[in-house]
């Protein structure tokens, strides 16, 4: 019985963490980081005390770190699930280009709560993170599918790390202006980076094929 009673307890409090999460999320994004205070995030998510929060998270750091780890869960997932589908690199490469871009679409809200976070985010030493620490996981991911298709022989001979920082930055370049008065045509914008990135790639094995 008591084993049950821990796992219930369990199930109850990543279930209200959740909650708080996506209040927080939409409440960032509609009101800005410095509005979203406990008490609005509290009535936003229908809670009785701001106290609730506090029982799940030490302060706001740790709210919004947790914020930004479960959009970047929710992100790897929906880009790995369509990377995986596909058979060659080359696939794989456009599969990540395109799925970046239609994550940016599909999770307006999530994206602009990161927009505002962004300048805020503190590491557990009080640091503030860089946008070169936020891309590098993604920068080294993609330097290593680029030498596989390398090696493979789908792609050329480039720089690797400096092809996966160009590629990083198109994409986030793209978030702050999916919406907006000077918004992006979104599929012009997809056709386009796909194109331009992998279309580099395989001149560029076309290129190092006539050399050899």
């Amino acid at each position: 019985m008591q084993i049950k009673k821990q796992s219930r307890d369990s199930v109850t409090n990543a279930t209200r963490r959740a909650q708080i999460v996506r209040a927080a999320i939409e409440t960032i994004a509609e009101l800005g980081y410095d509005k979203a205070t406990f008490a609005t995030i509290t009535e936003r998510a229908g809670l009785s005390s701001p106290r609730m929060i506090s029982y799940h998270f030490a302060g706001k750091q740790d709210l919004i770190r947790q914020i930004v780890e479960d959009v970047y869960h929710r992100g790897a997932a929906f880009i790995l699930e369509r990377v995986k589908a596909q058979t060659t690199v080359s696939g794989r490469l456009r599969a990540y280009l395109e799925s970046n871009l239609e994550f940016l679409r599909e999770y307006p809200t999530d994206l602009a709560a990161l927009t505002e976070i962004g300048p805020h985010l503190r590491d557990q030493a009080g640091e503030p993170y860089t946008a070169a620490g936020y891309q590098e996981p993604s920068v080294q991911g993609l330097v290593m599918l680029l030498e596989e298709g390398q090696r493979g022989g789908e792609f050329g001979d480039f720089d690797a790390r400096s092809m996966a920082v160009m590629i990083r930055a198109t994409i986030d370049a793209a978030a702050p202006r999916m919406r907006g008065e000077h918004a992006l045509d979104f599929d012009i914008y997809r056709s386009t980076v796909v194109d331009t990135f992998v279309g580099a790639v395989q001149r560029a094995a076309q290129r190092t094929s006539e050399e050899r």
